[in-house]
């Protein structure tokens, strides 16, 4: 059986591209359609689906194949366990065209510290995330997850749903959101109904602060224009 290159790439966020990772699998010769990707998630999740597909790829004698090794994992526990696995399944590892001998003693050490920096340089950034969070919040720039639609977009879809009749599958559809988003929007913007006034509710005591005398009035003369009715003893309450 031929020996085969598999090639792995990750980036941690939506917004950076794996162009670079990919021609560089390719310099080291690694054929396209056996680079498996992760696309938006950090080398501190193991969870990874590309990772698996890429290690399922592998059979004994292939090689897998990363840039560098902070792409294959950001924690020294999942990057010994990533090698754990290969070395026990007779898999190499090449990392950025320098195959990792398990039982050198020199690339051992080397592969930990590797490990050990990678590590490091993703704390750092959590780090500085946090940092960054907390000025921001103290200047005020720091507002939270953003509504979906726009104002002017939210009160269109409500103004389509009480008076056009739409349904809700209907404008989710429509302006693209899910329905949990549109029934929030709804009822964040339309009117809240006027509560009924409550009985007897004008009959009540009003205790006026503005005049200290009616407000020391005993309990029995201010309830004097009351009606007989709504009068009761105590001995009534039992």
């Amino acid at each position: 059986m031929n020996e085969l290159l598999v090639g792995y790439a990750r980036v941690s966020t939506e917004q950076q591209d794996l162009a670079a990772q990919r021609n560089g699998l390719a310099a080291l010769g690694v054929g396209d359609d056996r680079i498996y990707v992760d696309h938006g998630l950090t080398g501190t999740n193991r969870a990874r689906p590309g990772l698996r597909l890429a290690l399922a790829a592998c059979r004994a004698g292939d090689t897998l194949v990363v840039t560098k090794l902070d792409r294959l994992a950001r924690s020294l526990p999942d990057a010994r366990d990533i090698l754990d696995e290969l070395t026990s399944r007779h898999v190499k590892l090449c990392l950025g065209g320098s195959i990792h001998d398990p039982t050198n003693p020199v690339r051992r050490l080397l592969f930990n510290v590797l490990a050990m920096v990678a590590e490091f340089e993703s704390d750092l950034i959590r780090l500085r995330t946090r940092e960054g969070m907390q000025v921001a919040r103290a200047e005020g720039r720091l507002r939270g997850k953003q509504p979906k639609l726009k104002p002017n977009q939210a009160k269109h879809l409500v103004e389509l749903h009480d008076q056009r009749g739409y349904s809700q599958a209907e404008l989710a559809e429509l302006f693209g959101v899910g329905r949990s988003t549109v029934d929030r929007t709804i009822a964040r913007l339309r009117p809240k109904p006027i509560e009924p006034e409550r009985p007897f509710a004008h009959q009540g005591v009003a205790v006026s602060t503005s005049n200290p005398a009616a407000a020391s009035r005993p309990v029995s003369d201010q309830m004097a224009g009351w009606p007989t009715a709504c009068v009761r003893s105590p001995r009534e309450d039992t």
